[in-house]
């Protein structure tokens, strides 16, 4: 995978799973609504994509290391691989009640940073484990904040 494909594909790709799971996790303790975690989720795939989209585009224009072709590469990779995989999470929202959903959006998204995390540990010859465990220290510290955040919003915004 050249360099601005692996760019955007895994920014796109973290970004979409730790947005999304924060998102859901928010929305979840503070309204409880299915119809506005989709709405949420449905914003994050498409507005959020985008911004994503067009962060690396300005990040790589910035670096002046690379060409116009393998900017837009990385501008569009980004793009797909944000919303490609936020959008995946409607799956278990749409098809499960909004505990079961949350719970298995929990166990898709680590699984996406688990197996990423993997492979790009042992492409960068580095310990899987440090790799990972940095990773998911991260998700679980998103998940926690934002949980904590709806409960708050709720509990003083009703």
């Amino acid at each position: 995978m050249n360099h601005s494909l692996k760019t955007g594909f895994s920014f796109g790709l973290t970004s979409g799973v730790i947005t999304t799971l924060g998102l859901i996790s928010g929305l979840h303790s503070g309204t409880g609504s299915k119809t506005v975690i989709i709405g949420g989720v449905l914003t994050i795939a498409i507005a959020d994509a985008f911004s994503d989209a067009l962060g690396i585009h300005i990040s790589e224009e910035s670096e002046i290391k690379h060409n116009a072709k393998e900017i837009w590469v990385s501008t569009i990779s980004t793009f797909l691989a944000k919303f490609v995989f936020s959008s995946s999470f409607l799956v278990p929202v749409i098809l499960l009640s909004l505990d079961s959903a949350f719970i298995v959006s929990i166990i898709w998204g680590i699984l996406l940073i688990l197996i990423f995390s993997y492979i790009l540990a042992k492409q960068q010859k580095e310990s899987p484990f440090k790799v990972i465990g940095e990773h998911l220290l991260i998700v679980v510290v998103v998940l926690v904040v934002t949980h904590l955040t709806g409960d708050l919003i709720s509990t003083h915004f009703k």
